[in-house]
């Protein structure tokens, strides 16, 4: 738990630390007073209201307990073996078969499932992707991910802003023979803020998927069906009419599998750990609980 409040703590200072960079090379001292005040405000919404970004980003709707009792009750039988509060429950309306926690803490905690992953997996799968989720809201790194995804979210139109300038700033100086700015500089920096917003994802993404598929797989004593459960989903994703363009990809490390895996050029730099890896893994945690 401190762990993880150093790292929500890092990753606020890292934005502040990149809008304040980016003031000062737009506009000296002044720009970074201006930026600074801007961070302030920023890291106070990621920190208060960066679920209900996510959750608003992608429509999500309040889980009707009438149409979906059956979930409601999978959710509560966990919450109680986990000792957590239940969560808010939201539906996604997109064939996309796949599910994500968020939240700042366990009594602010959600969880959202897509219309996708109801329709392809069955009860057993289902309650295996419900556990992992609540395991990563029992392991507190909800506040870390969605911070992190909203940071991303936040460097990405910061990078497009800044390349835009940057082109602009180009025409500019060649029009007035004047070098009042390096272009380039601006340029370049908008290239290397997104890598940045990535590895940063990287660094905090791979190892708590490992850990809330172990906790999942505990709390719902069905290793396998949480495994067959990730099987249905990566062959979901490779064959989903779903384009890229249709989702944020600086949330990608939020979800229980890579939405974008199979597809674009974010595989090289995937937010999560390799999914024939999770499978083996929870086969092994199979055999340890019941010795076969």
């Amino acid at each position: 738990m401190i762990f993880n409040q150093i790292k929500t703590i890092l990753l606020l200072t890292t934005l502040a630390t990149i809008f304040m960079l980016l003031g000062w090379m737009f506009d000296g001292q002044s720009g970074l007073i201006i930026a600074f005040i801007f961070s302030l405000l920023t890291n106070f919404f990621a920190y208060f209201y960066s679920d209900k970004i996510v959750l608003k980003m992608y429509g999500a709707q309040p889980l009707d307990i009438n149409q979906y009792p059956q979930i409601y009750s999978m959710v509560k039988e966990l919450t109680f073996k986990m000792n957590i509060p239940m969560p808010k429950l939201w539906l996604i309306p997109t064939n996309m078969a796949n599910a994500f926690a968020t939240g700042r803490n366990p009594e602010h905690a959600s969880v959202a499932v897509t219309s996708g992953i109801i329709n392809i997996l069955d009860e057993h799968e289902l309650k295996g992707v419900l556990a992992h989720e609540l395991s990563h809201v029992k392991n507190r790194d909800i506040l870390i991910t969605t911070i992190a995804a909203t940071i991303a979210s936040a460097i990405g139109f910061l990078a497009n802003m800044l390349s835009r300038v940057a082109f602009w700033k180009s025409v500019s100086n060649s029009r007035s023979n004047k070098d009042q700015s390096n272009p380039i500089t601006l340029l370049i920096t908008a290239i290397l803020m997104p890598i940045a917003a990535t590895m940063i994802q990287l660094s905090i993404s791979r190892s708590r998927e490992y850990l809330a598929d172990e906790s999942g797989a505990n709390a719902s004593l069905d290793p396998l069906a949480l495994a067959s459960a990730l099987e249905k989903l990566q062959l979901n994703v490779k064959h989903s009419a779903i384009q890229p363009n249709e989702l944020n990809s600086s949330t990608a490390s939020l979800f229980i599998i890579n939405p974008f895996k199979g597809r674009s050029l974010l595989n090289l730099f995937s937010t999560h750990p390799p999914m024939k890896k999770r499978i083996e893994r929870l086969r092994q945690i199979h055999k340890k609980l019941y010795n076969r």
